[in-house]
């Protein structure tokens, strides 16, 4: 990740108010209008108690590219809950576990559309990671590791 690039996403989420964690909190999903995995993915947020409000971005390139979301860390879809950023299939525990510690991020990610992810299929054999992107402009580390039953 260029440094230049991180400076400016830690910034942006550092302006994101950080508000409490309660069932029933916001989340804002920016997506491709015509994506279906992320549909589900917000769907299955929403099933949880989340309020979600989905946004469809008509170019979600130049979307990231506005909100300086590395190119290393990115997914299908960027969402704002709690004053994180969460890019892609980021799994329901790793968000829940988020926002419970409260953790100096600036994002949670899953990069990629990994198969079996949440939104992709959310399969109990799926295999990724979700890798945390700290606010000090730090090397990326492991948040989760999802693996098979």
């Amino acid at each position: 990740m260029k440094r230049k690039q991180f400076v400016g996403f830690v910034l942006a989420a550092a302006l994101v108010p950080r508000i409490a964690f309660a069932v029933g909190a916001a989340m804002t999903v920016h997506k491709d209008p015509g994506c279906g995995c992320c549909v589900a993915w917000s769907r299955a947020y929403a099933s949880e108690g989340y309020e979600v409000v989905e946004l469809d971005e008509d170019d979600m390139q130049a979307f990231k590219a506005s909100m300086n979301v590395p190119l290393d860390v990115q997914g299908c879809h960027t969402a704002v809950v709690g004053g994180y950023y969460v890019e892609g299939h980021v799994p329901l525990e790793a968000v829940e576990k988020l926002l419970n510690d409260r953790p100096e991020l600036a994002v949670l990610t899953v990069a990629g559309m990994p198969r079996g992810s949440l939104g992709m299929g959310n399969s109990p054999k799926a295999s990724y990671d979700v890798m945390a992107v700290p606010l000090d402009g730090s090397k990326p580390y492991l948040f989760m590791a999802v693996r098979p039953n």
